[in-house]
């Protein structure tokens, strides 16, 4: 199982940023997939999933209205389209399989990609 996230960076409050996630090594259309992220100094937080084939998407409250999963499973990718950023959602962003829309497998997540918002 392989995980690759790309896509962070630095951004500006009220700013966008598209991360992507490349899965191998596993049966990709047949798993939810998460997105979840580590701010500095704190403990992991799920940030959104979406199901196998697409169809149904979930997100932590925190993000809703601003950021928005989508996947392509023809190219093993999932992505999280993050807009108006605030400055609380700086953290490294994880990528993992998930059994259920409410869950992740975080053992088999990638390596992240840092997102940073600041003026």
């Amino acid at each position: 199982v392989q995980l690759v996230e790309s896509g962070g960076g630095l951004v500006q409050p009220g700013g966008s940023l598209r991360l992507s996630c490349v899965a191998s090594g596993f049966t990709f259309s047949s798993n939810y997939i998460a997105w979840v992220r580590q701010p500095p100094g704190k403990g992991v937080e799920w940030v959104s999933s979406i199901y196998r084939d697409g169809r149904f998407t979930y997100y932590d409250n925190s993000v809703k209205g601003r950021f928005t999963i989508s996947r392509d499973n023809a190219k093993n990718t999932v992505y999280l389209q993050m807009n108006n950023l605030k400055s609380e959602d700086t953290a490294l962003y994880y990528c993992a399989p998930a059994p259920t829309w409410n869950s992740y497998d975080y053992a088999r997540r990638g390596q992240g990609t840092q997102v940073t918002v600041s003026s």
